[in-house]
């Protein structure tokens, strides 16, 4: 029989990086709601063209996290209180199920992933640096996901996972606690539940996670709102 090959690696187009970098940076807090963003500076700050830029920044716009702004610019998504009731009620609704097929599909190799997610999350709340926590907070919801073993509602999840993250990093920002340990606590009965494969309390524990933050959030930002 003969052997096929192996395909060589293929590297990320420069429109790739550019979409990835511009990615972090608005995920990681250092641009806020509903700053404008300038073509030109990105793109000698990125050492790219233009034309290379745009295509990044269309990429994100249809992420939903960037949007354009005609004849001005781009502008950082600035969620309202309905884009976050939006975004928090989806979201349960697709974690919650991933939940319950992950435990019922759980393995000894997934419940090590579960753990291993707790601690990354454990380890970054104990450092204490808003991005880490951020990324290690998404990182975890979207093991859940991919233990749940179901194409379709991962394809779902994909569509809205950048979202997700502006959500989880707006959550942290109205919610910034004294002392941030209050994040894993509120992930620790989840990953108990999927880890003891329970899918009732795990489908459980998902949904009151997400109303708990999502409700919170929601009042916060309803306040602001107010004339």
């Amino acid at each position: 029989m003969e052997k096929r090959a192996l395909r060589p690696i293929a590297r990320l187009s420069t429109e790739a990086q550019a979409t990835l970098s511009l990615r972090e940076h608005i995920l990681s807090g250092a641009l806020k709601p509903g700053e404008r963003l300038t073509e030109t500076p990105l793109a000698e700050q990125l050492g790219i063209a233009r034309a290379t830029l745009r295509m990044g920044l269309h990429r994100l716009a249809s992420e939903g996290i960037l949007v354009q702004i005609p004849y001005t610019g781009w502008q950082v998504v600035a969620l309202s209180a309905d884009d976050v009731w939006e975004l928090w009620t989806l979201r349960s609704s697709l974690e919650s199920l991933a939940s319950r097929l992950a435990a019922e599909r759980m393995t000894d190799s997934g419940a090590a992933k579960v753990s291993e997610a707790v601690e990354n999350l454990s380890a970054a709340c104990r450092r204490g640096r808003v991005n880490d926590i951020n990324k290690a907070d998404f990182a975890f919801h979207r093991t859940i996901v991919d233990l749940a073993g179901h194409g379709r509602l991962s394809e779902h999840y994909r569509q809205v996972e950048q979202q997700v993250r502006l959500y989880i990093a707006s959550t942290n920002v109205y919610n910034e606690p004294d002392d941030w340990s209050v994040v894993i606590e509120h992930h620790r009965p989840l990953a108990a539940a999927l880890i003891a494969r329970d899918p009732d309390r795990a489908e459980a524990e998902a949904r009151r996670h997400n109303e708990t933050f999502g409700k919170k959030l929601v009042a916060a930002m309803r306040k602001d709102e107010q004339p």
